[in-house]
């Protein structure tokens, strides 16, 4: 009875130790990404209903776009990157059709502060220091 105590424990603590590691996160399928990507941008744009929809659709087909790229299995990372950059900038192009003039301001300021954070994540500094980002 000890050994089969032990042996749970163990296992136990093998499940507990490996989602550790994995953040405890559980994988966002596509639709939960997209609404969390619109949340993001009518949080920081104000947008109305018709270009939350709008902005889902863009989303939504930007994603499929990728995981058919990825799913392409390209193995030159480079050229991969490159259509992936292609992809983010034409979503770019049609989130900002989506918009009015002053929105489109603050989402040109929101993407050079991302590409910013960006920037200084792959520099290996991550998210500076007192919780700014």
């Amino acid at each position: 009875m000890k050994k089969l105590l032990m042996i749970c424990g163990l296992l136990f603590s093998v499940i507990t130790f490996a989602q550790a590691q994995d953040g405890g996160r559980q994988k966002m399928t596509p639709e939960e990404r997209v609404q969390r990507s619109v949340a993001g941008l009518s949080k920081k744009l104000n947008l109305n209903e018709d270009q939350k929809t709008k902005a889902a659709a863009i989303f939504l087909d930007q994603m499929n776009a990728m995981e058919k790229a990825r799913a392409a299995g390209n193995t030159d990372k480079e050229a991969r990157r490159a259509e992936m950059m292609k992809l983010s900038e034409e979503t770019d192009a049609k989130i900002a059709e989506i918009l009015t003039a002053d929105q489109k301001k603050t989402y040109e300021t929101y993407k050079a502060e991302r590409k910013e954070r960006m920037k200084g994540n792959r520099m290996g500094q991550g998210p500076k220091a007192g919780g700014e980002q």
